[in-house]
């Protein structure tokens, strides 16, 4: 993406990542028929070739994570990896009498939260932990909730709008000690933060491929044989994938999600690096705007900053940033199809309703520069100024009025300072 005057921004990359051109190379071999398009369940020359292809591909994306390639099933992506492994944890566990209580995080992303929300339709019970305002769980949290009838725990590993990072370790130890299944979706960690399931005692952790400069429709999710977790399949009709995920996979998908998470293992140290300077970057350069809310914690994952703009309405914000050409996720952080929706995410954080409509989340990826990074201030302040221009709210924080008080909330809020710790401010 270009940073010119003209061009447009794209810092999205947690929505969605270009295809690594490796990766659509690789794809394309076994689309045609000059390639090795065959059903990898053949037994022909073509469709073994396919299934070798496959093969390849799971030892591929288990190489990330520590896994064995019997541990690994392909979904159509992680939406489906994160039904299997909730659904069919939580029905096979009740059917043996191993627990009916499922624990989840109210910052969840949708797919965890609906399927647990239909769990609790047929009998389960369903409990949702609160986070600290700064978005984490505290593992003590989970005390209260936690004992023999609890059957699974589903935590997300960093959170796709804000970037928290949850102390995974910590929430595992005390999940192990009741004997429940745990279960990660690592969509926005993978590839990005350390994650080793020989390490760490995760049961079940949902994967995608799109968010990893891999192709979209394609996911994967780890299921731990030792000790062995046992699924009840959502389909039926086949016995692909160990007869968890009947259909013929895509082998050109799988291919292409093995390729990205090579490169990502390849990737990830110079990736993260260079990522932590350019959100310390965007901090700096957004921080000097003025009155600027951090949504999140400082020490977030590298490639996500979520923030909130004091003293303008979310509706006009998302016009303006839209006018300016970025391509950012706005209005109540990525809540689809409406900048009026609440974000169930900074809800959870005790952000009041206005300041959750004026929040953007940024995310940067490989391909982001520094000329990139710098222009979006640039971009901002002169529509940001506009909109301050006219709003009582901002003009009086400027004259040392509370947050507190003036959105009515006692969440504390940290609002963004530059380098030399000075607002900067004046009341227009």
């Amino acid at each position: 993406m270009s940073a010119g005057q003209q061009g447009s921004i794209y810092l999205d990359y947690a929505a969605a990542t270009p295809v690594d051109p490796e990766v659509a190379r690789a794809m394309a071999n076994y689309l045609t028929a000059d390639g090795v398009f065959a059903n990898p369940a053949s037994d022909h020359t073509l469709g073994r070739q396919a299934a070798a292809a496959l093969a390849l591909a799971r030892h591929r994306v288990c190489a990330l994570i520590g896994a064995e390639p019997a541990e690994l099933v392909f979904t159509s992506g992680a939406t489906e990896a994160n039904n299997l492994a909730i659904s069919g944890a939580a029905r096979w566990r009740r059917q043996h009498g191993r627990g009916r209580r499922i624990v989840t995080v109210r910052t969840e992303h949708k797919s965890v939260l609906g399927v647990c929300a239909a769990l609790a339709g047929e009998g389960f019970e369903v409990r949702y932990l609160d986070v600290c305002p700064d978005g984490r769980v505290d593992p003590k949290a989970l005390d209260g909730v936690l004992d023999g009838d609890t059957a699974l725990v589903s935590v997300m590993h960093v959170n796709n709008e804000t970037g928290v990072i949850q102390d995974l370790p910590a929430l595992a130890a005390r999940v192990k000690a009741v004997g429940a299944l745990l279960h990660v979706d690592a969509v926005q960690s993978i590839g990005r933060e350390p994650l080793d399931v020989r390490a760490l005692p995760v049961d079940l952790l949902s994967l995608s491929a799109h968010k990893l400069y891999g192709p979209k429709g394609v996911g994967a999710l780890y299921v731990r044989q030792r000790p062995r977790v046992r699924l009840c399949p959502l389909l039926h009709g086949g016995g692909q994938e160990a007869g968890l995920r009947p259909g013929t996979v895509p082998v050109h998908q799988a291919v292409g999600m093995g390729i990205a998470f090579e490169l990502a293992a390849r990737c990830r140290e110079a990736d993260a690096i260079r990522l932590k300077a350019l959100r310390q970057r965007l901090r700096e350069s957004l921080a000097a705007l003025g009155g600027v809310v951090l949504n999140g914690c400082e020490d977030g994952a590298a490639h996500i900053l979520n923030v909130s703009f004091i003293g303008v309405q979310g509706e006009a914000l998302a016009y303006e940033l839209q006018a300016a050409d970025l391509a950012i996720a706005s209005g109540s952080a990525c809540t689809a199809g409406s900048t009026r929706a609440q974000s169930h995410v900074l809800q959870a954080m005790g952000r009041p309703q206005a300041l959750a409509h004026a929040a953007v989340r940024f995310s940067l990826g490989r391909m982001t520069t520094e000329r990139e990074i710098d222009a979006v201030a640039e971009r901002i302040r002169p529509r940001l100024d506009s909109l301050r221009a006219l709003s009582p709210l901002w003009r009086d924080w400027c004259r040392g009025h509370s947050l507190q008080t003036l959105y009515e909330t006692v969440t504390p809020l940290t609002v963004l300072e530059n380098s030399f710790g000075a607002r900067n401010l004046k009341a227009t």
